[in-house]
């Protein structure tokens, strides 16, 4: 365990070990910390980010440097952020700190250039965020807002927009949610266990190919099974 520590030198080998463990530390680091800050950077998100990234960078590319001071004080700051998250759910005036609300940059077809400058944009980047959402007249949105995680949220005139079955009154079909049961020959056996089956009525719904031929096999809300890819050697 030198390579744990501070050295002179490290040979090769103990550089990839190095690297490995912290690759595992990270992972097991990014785990606690949850998908809200995998998903999107906010004011919180980005500074915790920002530290970690640099704590962890410098014993995995300077011999000098040992792994232990630098998990500690990451397993530390990962306390405080979690710490942060529960406070501010608690404390509204932190929620108004950490997540402040959405800035609204459109009203009624009018830009709001005090906000705009408050969001720090400029006209061009806006309108190239609206030209992602396929509006390519400002006079056609009736609300838009820049978002805490840094996003635009568009919509628009009831004038434009899509018509759906219900505008025209006519009849449709209940949702039907698809989901992967086999991946590369691999059952989902918890999907399995939420839909009332078993291994062999899947195979049954397969016949005559053998699960572990499939490459993909998908479930719908109406439990029908569709195979999509096979191996090559086998036939549809």
């Amino acid at each position: 365990m030198d390579f744990f520590k501070g050295q002179e030198s490290l040979t090769a080998i103990e550089w990839i070990l190095r690297s490995i463990i912290g690759f595992v530390f990270l992972m097991i680091v990014a785990k606690m910390m949850g998908q809200r800050s995998i998903s999107q950077l906010r004011f919180l998100d980005f500074i915790i980010a920002l530290t970690l990234g640099n704590i962890i960078a410098h014993p995995l590319s300077d011999e000098r440097l040992g792994l232990k001071g630098s998990m500690i004080t990451t397993v530390t700051l990962v306390i405080l952020y979690m710490t942060a998250i529960w406070l501010h759910l608690k404390i509204p005036m932190l929620k108004q700190f950490f997540d402040p609300p959405p800035i609204t940059l459109i009203q009624n077809g009018r830009l709001d250039f005090r906000n705009l400058a408050k969001a720090k944009l400029t006209i061009e980047f806006l309108f190239a965020e609206l030209r992602k959402s396929d509006v390519e007249d400002i006079s056609k949105v009736a609300f838009a807002a820049w978002e805490p995680g840094g996003t635009l949220s568009v919509f628009l005139e009831t004038d434009y927009q899509p018509v759906t079955p219900t505008d025209m009154k006519l009849p449709t079909k209940p949702f039907n949610l698809t989901k992967p049961i086999i991946t590369d020959g691999h059952m989902k056996h918890a999907l399995l266990h939420e839909i009332g089956k078993d291994h062999k009525w899947l195979q049954s719904q397969i016949e005559p190919l053998s699960i572990n031929n499939v490459i993909l096999a998908t479930v719908d809300s109406k439990q029908t099974v569709k195979v999509h890819e096979i191996r090559k050697s086998q036939n549809a």
